[in-house]
């Protein structure tokens, strides 16, 4: 009984921290970088592309400039994508899109997937994350293509 008991308070936990937070996958920072997939499903390159893109998504071009010559008005805030896949490991890369206040605290750069402890957040995604772990497995596996410059 007390095992049972335990699994709805736990249940119950997760119920009360809302729907949008259980999306967040857990993950654990090591030296830099998020060395363990968010999924078991690989990431698709060419599906995170298109999320790159997104506008809806918040795009990775309003601040980079990136590979992709038929978008134009590539932002100049970021550094540019071009070649980052030859500079940073998919650990280092996950780490940059899932938390990029862990590795700079005054960095402008959303974290794409946490919910809590956001600042001046859309109202559509306030308690969410912007993208779902699979798109950030996609997102890394497209950058992490990006290997010559």
């Amino acid at each position: 009984m007390d095992k049972r008991l335990a699994i709805v308070a736990a249940l119950a936990a997760l119920l009360a921290a809302g729907p949008a937070l259980a999306q967040i996958a857990a993950y654990e920072i090591v030296e830099g970088a998020i060395p363990q997939p968010l999924t078991d499903s690989p990431g698709n390159p060419a599906r995170g592309r298109q999320i790159v893109r997104d506008l809806d998504k918040a795009t990775c071009l309003i601040c980079h400039p990136m590979p992709i010559p038929e978008e134009p008005n590539h932002g100049q805030i970021g550094p540019s994508l071009t070649g980052v896949g030859a500079r940073y490991t998919p650990g280092e890369l996950r780490l940059r899109l899932v938390d990029p206040k862990a590795l700079n605290p005054d960095t402008v750069m959303p974290s794409y997937h946490r919910g809590e402890d956001l600042y001046r957040v859309l109202d559509r995604f306030e308690n969410k994350p912007i993208y779902s772990a699979q798109e950030v497995e996609d997102v890394v596996a497209y950058l992490a293509s990006l290997d010559r410059q």
